[in-house]
């Protein structure tokens, strides 16, 4: 019988989770406010365009599909409680979306279990800011603890700025102040953990971002080898930590003294892994639908030989008049997420192509 694995959300994460299924033999079900219309939608088995919190919807669609996934973190995790009440697999775990959602939680979390952060402080008040501002002692992130990626929903601040015009343009929203951090690069580690504890490695990345938006991942990253063990295992006592159910992604800083410096999580497919469709015979996706579907996890190996590097740059709005040229190159391989509007700053699809030099400096994308 041909399994359905569910997935909450409906951008070109869930997108590419459902053509994964679709290449095992499965279907995918995708379930968002805007499903029907979506980059998921376009090509998955069936949507429903549904609220998050609209149980009956839930509730139906549990019993239309073999397990469910979700393609963002900020899914509420009431839905996936609802729905592990009918299912036997509910990724990434209720605690792990939980975690994700907070980057304060997410700091906690990391330091607790010995993994580096920066300095950091929890900010509920303008006195709070103005404390924290007064131990940061140099230069400083102000983020919302809620709801912002790519950059969006933070500042860059210093000791001795005004607090009070910087929290009313903050919005008055719960924050976290960390402390600027001095690195010499920026690396991903991505992990994947079935039912039973068992955890698969994916090869580590490189990032570079601009405005901060990911704008290119080099892989496997150019790293010493106690560095990708250390990362490795930094990821791995997350996931066991999270009781994590399907992959997840923790991006951090390499310190100049050549220490890993925590960041964030992400506990769902990871941009800077993009690249794993092409380098490796298992992608990210792949593997988390096999995970979400019942099936074996597999052990990826990398495309092209051992010493293969593969690089990914993302496509975002401005970069569409560059897409008929790219697809027309025999080295590249170009990704479209079916996005409605090409905006400035919009992720709208990735290539990937291979290295002969991990010195290489050259971008396809300009």
């Amino acid at each position: 019988m041909t399994r359905t694995i569910g997935i909450l959300g409906s951008g070109q994460l869930g997108r590419m989770i459902a053509l994964s299924a679709a290449s095992l033999g499965m279907r995918a079900h995708i379930f968002a406010p805007d499903a029907a219309t979506s980059p998921a939608g376009d090509v998955a088995y069936k949507t429903t365009t549904a609220a998050y919190d609209d149980e009956v919807a839930l509730e139906a669609f549990a019993k239309s599909i073999d397990g469910v996934t979700s393609e963002f973190e900020n899914v509420p995790s009431a839905s996936l409680a609802i729905l592990a009440r009918h299912l036997p697999i509910v990724s990434p775990s209720i605690k792990a979306l939980d975690t994700a959602q907070d980057r304060l939680s997410e700091k906690n979390m990391a330091r607790s279990l010995g993994i580096a952060t920066p300095d950091f402080w929890q900010i509920d008040s303008q006195s709070d800011l103005e404390s924290a501002l007064g131990h940061l002692n140099g230069k400083g992130v102000l983020k919302t603890r809620r709801d912002g990626y790519d950059g969006k929903g933070q500042m860059r601040v210093e000791s001795g700025d005004d607090a009070r015009a910087i929290y009313a343009e903050m919005g008055g929203k719960p924050l976290i102040l960390e402390s600027f951090v001095d690195f010499t690069c920026e690396a991903s580690f991505l992990v994947a953990r079935d039912g039973a504890g068992k955890i698969c490695h994916f090869p580590a990345a490189l990032n570079h971002h601009e405005a901060g938006i990911l704008a290119h991942s080099t892989a496997p990253a150019d790293l010493e080898d106690a560095l990708i063990t250390k990362g490795q295992e930094a990821v791995a006592a997350i996931a066991s930590h999270l009781d994590l159910y399907g992959i997840l992604a923790m991006e951090s800083f390499i310190g100049t003294n050549g220490e890993i410096i925590f960041n964030e999580i992400a506990p769902r497919p990871h941009n800077s892994f993009h690249w794993s469709i092409e380098g490796l015979d298992c992608s990210q996706f792949e593997q988390l639908a096999r995970i979400v579907g019942g099936l074996p996890m597999r052990t990826p190996s990398l495309r092209g030989g051992a010493n293969s590097i593969w690089r990914m740059e993302n496509l975002l709005g401005q970069h569409g008049p560059q897409i008929p040229t790219l697809q027309a190159q025999d080295d590249v391989s170009t990704h479209l997420y079916g996005k409605s509007e090409f905006r400035d700053g919009r992720k709208i699809g990735h290539i990937t192509y291979q290295l002969f030099d991990s010195d290489d400096k050259s971008y396809k994308v300009v």
